[in-house]
């Protein structure tokens, strides 16, 4: 290459760094969380807001966890435990397990990412279902993987915009390394059942993982979801996620951890980042584990507030998918970004799901019970508009594509 073309081929890229991503990075579009109250409150200038868009856990943690975490800061000036080895001690005996079989993440999203990272790359794929959790598709795309999505279940079916499991099952590839299950689902609150569940880990060939992500599984047991723990020893190929975001109130801590085989452990353990959990997150995970109780006080509170808040919606004559999660996802109609943003405007956060392929509808966290009486009110009055007029159920193949 002479003097000119080397100039030219080491300025190829001036001006525009962005440009030495990888493709498959570049093609991605960031997940858009829940907005926080506080930019709410830049946007508008109010106050009393309350924040249903996030499926986090009203009541908070145990005194006795954010007293833990108290603790923990008065040695923040050390780095944490990388290993978190007390932390798996803990979840160890409280699970029943052996440490080998965990892997500690930064919130159950850096399990995910971490997950695709060690079994994914070009020329490979993974499977998720259409309506399934908005992170799913981003991990298998950044490895410049395949992604497959199986459309849901269609509204007619029993578990209408579900997971379609045989479908799934049907989509997986000789070449399919992942497939990823949220049970219950999240936007939707919609779960499968433990014979659907074991049928399909029955079929899938010993080269793909089945990643079931359980981080609303303590809401789903009141609903009657049963602990998918127990298949693990049956099944090598399957990893289960859990979290302390939601149920144990912990959303802002970030702590998250997998289930899995040792072998498997130990691959996404290679690659953990060190020290990806820090010390007060994980103080506060090894005293929520050890008061269980204020956990499921919450817990029940919350899903009888979830079947008073559902019972409500549908009065209205809004359609609202089952669910048994800590949220409910109702279609509101045509209108769903016009009122989205009058509740905006009367301090309530809520999530549009318009990213899901599901525009017309809104999820809802369930609050204390003062905060979801202002919801329905709220919701009430503005479905109830001439301009904005009560939808239709959604089509029996609103779950096909």
């Amino acid at each position: 290459m002479n003097e000119a073309g080397e100039a030219e081929h080491s300025g190829h890229h001036a001006g525009h760094p962005g440009r030495l991503a990888l493709p498959a990075v570049r093609a991605l579009s960031p997940y858009a969380p829940g907005k926080p109250i506080a930019e709410l409150q830049r946007e508008l200038g109010i106050t009393d807001i309350i924040k249903l868009a996030s499926n986090e856990n009203p009541y908070g943690p145990a005194p006795a966890t954010l007293a833990a975490m108290h603790a923990a800061l008065e040695q923040v000036w050390l780095y944490p435990d990388g290993s978190c080895h007390e932390l798996k001690a803990a979840l160890a005996s409280h699970l029943g397990v052996a440490a080998e079989c965990l892997t500690i993440g930064n919130g159950s999203n850096d399990l995910l990412m971490l997950l695709a990272e060690a079994f994914l790359t070009g020329g490979l794929s993974a499977v998720y279902s259409q309506y399934g959790f908005a992170i799913y598709p981003l991990v298998i795309r950044e490895t410049g993987a395949r992604a497959i999505e199986v459309p849901a279940l269609a509204r007619a079916s029993d578990m209408p915009l579900g997971h379609d499991l045989t479908a799934m099952a049907a989509a997986i590839r000789h070449d399919t390394r992942l497939v990823f299950i949220a049970n219950p689902n999240n936007p939707t609150g919609t779960w499968a059942s433990s014979a659907a569940l074991e049928r399909l880990l029955e079929t899938v060939p010993p080269s793909t993982l089945v990643v079931l992500d359980t981080a609303y599984f303590e809401y789903g047991r009141e609903r009657g979801i049963e602990d998918a723990q127990p298949w693990l020893a049956e099944h090598p190929n399957l990893v289960l996620l859990r979290t302390f975001s939601k149920a144990y109130g912990l959303a802002g801590a970030r702590v998250g951890y997998a289930l899995s085989h040792p072998e498997v452990a130990d691959v996404l353990n290679r690659l953990r980042p060190a020290f990806n959990v820090n010390a007060i997150a994980q103080a506060g995970a090894i005293a929520a584990l050890q008061d269980s109780a204020h956990m499921q006080r919450a817990v029940e509170a919350t899903m009888r507030e979830q079947a008073r808040v559902t019972a409500a919606i549908r009065q209205m004559g809004l359609w609202s998918a089952p669910s048994a999660a800590n949220f409910v996802l109702v279609q509101v109609g045509a209108h769903a970004a016009q009122i989205f943003r009058a509740l905006l405007e009367r301090g309530i956060i809520v999530r549009p799901t318009g990213g899901y392929g599901l525009p017309e509808c809104l999820r809802i966290s369930i609050g204390l019970p003062a905060h979801n009486d202002r919801l329905l009110a709220a919701l009430a009055e503005l479905t109830k508009q001439p301009a904005l007029p009560q939808p239709a159920p959604p089509a029996a193949a609103a779950g096909a594509r």
